[in-house]
């Protein structure tokens, strides 16, 4: 068996292999990227806009444009993230909701339709009986992505018009879906708490408070301070959205382009977000930041923690990756907004919890990492919104486990607005594949074989 095995192994490596040169002439675009590194045009959407770069014609003959670094703005349906941030910080109100209003319906809400969003979205944040079987019937996970994955799966099984597609059915599914999200995150980790010997706390969402509010109500079992949870809903709209051509996102598109039912296509989702490469790099960075801390003496060292990033990119430390985790991103040159807004907020909560000296250690790696980085790579590569939410995270008290379905409960909700938008288009996503070779091979007899 286990020849068999190595066999298959072998000859996948051998003849799954793309040469650079296969590539360049073929002329094809792996990960949907082009040769500048720019995403290739797809689609076209309402939701979300990410600028990172501009692309300007090129001086030579070779390449048609030129990627010219700027700093990064991210724009929901129109509006700039760091001013609806803004205004929610001044006014001293909680935004999630509003925010996935807006990117459910492409306009602010007035007063009275907010008022009555939150009200429909507290109404289905509690679980029926069945969502909480679902749960408390699921074999406990270390892995919370996976216990999400597999819960969100079964809920097609509590929905009579599970299948349908039609747009008001999706629309109630998807409102649906964002309010009970906090309340499933948080009854899957208390499960697992439970299976691990604590004592079983299956709080019940309250009508009183937001979806911020909620879950560190949930997870804790005590209202939380205003301001964290002021924070946190913050973290959540900056989550909520980042345009169609993130994996999870074109995911969900893709998935539901071929007429899968809301349940399935947000399960993909997670499914996607669940990978290293997407949305756990917040988890890999607090675990290579723990590491610094255990091998650099001095923190306020340069040549130290210089000398412990370049071991990193050389894999001598750390995972052996090579990477710097919460650095660099597929669109995000000069910086990324939401780290931006982030790294603002994590110093307020390190003043508050004194924790000013780790909040300064972050500080002093982000400014020595990027010059790193950019010497290797030969082009800029800022933190991104990874590398500071985990510190969030963990000054409100919320553990590591749940990092990641954090980020999958606020990003539901442009999951959902995207899939309305794609079950509106019509058409299925079916890009074309082009075969390494188009030479015929001869069907060989199994006897002659060697």
């Amino acid at each position: 068996m286990q020849n068999i095995l190595k066999r298959i192994e072998k000859l996948a490596l051998l003849n799954d292999y793309l040469t650079p040169e296969i590539i360049r002439e073929k002329d094809v675009k792996p990960g949907l990227r082009n040769p500048d590194g720019s995403g290739v045009v797809v689609g076209i959407t309402s939701k979300g806009r990410v600028e990172g770069y501009q692309r300007i014609p090129a001086e030579d003959r070779k390449n048609a444009w030129k990627i010219t670094p700027v700093h990064g703005k991210l724009f929901y349906c129109g509006y700039d993230i760091a001013k609806i941030t803004a205004a929610h910080e001044e006014r001293g109100s909680f935004g999630f909701e509003e925010t996935a209003y807006l990117l459910l319906t492409g306009a602010l809400p007035r007063r009275s339709d907010l008022n009555s969003f939150m009200k429909e979205l507290a109404r289905r944040r509690p679980l029926s009986r069945s969502e909480r079987q679902i749960i408390m019937s699921d074999v406990p996970n270390d892995n919370q992505m996976y216990a999400l994955h597999s819960v969100i799966s079964h809920l097609s099984r509590c929905d009579e018009q599970a299948d349908s597609t039609n747009i008001d059915v999706v629309c109630r599914q998807s409102i649906n879906l964002i309010a009970k999200f906090p309340t499933i995150v948080a009854a899957n980790y208390n499960v697992l708490r439970f299976a691990k010997g604590a004592d079983l706390r299956l709080l019940r969402p309250r009508p009183d408070l937001t979806a911020a509010e909620n879950f560190l109500y949930m997870i804790s079992g005590q209202v939380p301070d205003a301001e964290d949870a002021h924070i946190f809903d913050i973290a959540l709209i900056l989550h909520a959205e980042h345009g169609g051509g993130n994996n999870s996102t074109f995911t969900v598109r893709s998935v539901s382009s071929s007429g899968a039912n809301t349940y399935m296509a947000i399960a993909a989702g997670i499914a996607s977000l669940s990978g290293h490469l997407h949305g756990g790099a917040n988890e890999s960075v607090k675990i290579m930041m723990k590491d610094l801390k255990k091998r650099v003496r001095d923190w306020g060292s340069e040549r130290q923690l210089k000398a412990y990033l370049t071991r990193l990119l050389d894999r001598k430390e750390g995972d052996g990756s090579g990477k710097i985790y919460g650095f660099g991103h597929a669109v995000y040159t000069l910086s990324d907004p939401r780290a931006i807004i982030l790294r603002n907020y994590a110093r307020k909560l390190a003043e508050k919890s004194d924790a000013r000296d780790e909040f300064g250690l972050y500080e002093k790696v982000e400014e020595i990492a990027s010059k790193l980085l950019a010497a290797r790579n030969e082009r800029v590569m800022s933190a991104n919104v990874d590398y500071y939410s985990g510190f969030v995270y963990e000054m409100l008290g919320i553990p590591r486990e749940l990092y990641t379905p954090v980020f999958a409960m606020a990003r539901v909700v442009g999951w959902c607005a995207h899939r309305i938008e794609q079950l509106m288009e019509g058409k299925i996503i079916r890009p074309a594949y082009i075969q390494v070779s188009t030479d015929e091979k001869d069907y060989v007899d199994l006897k002659r074989r060697k």
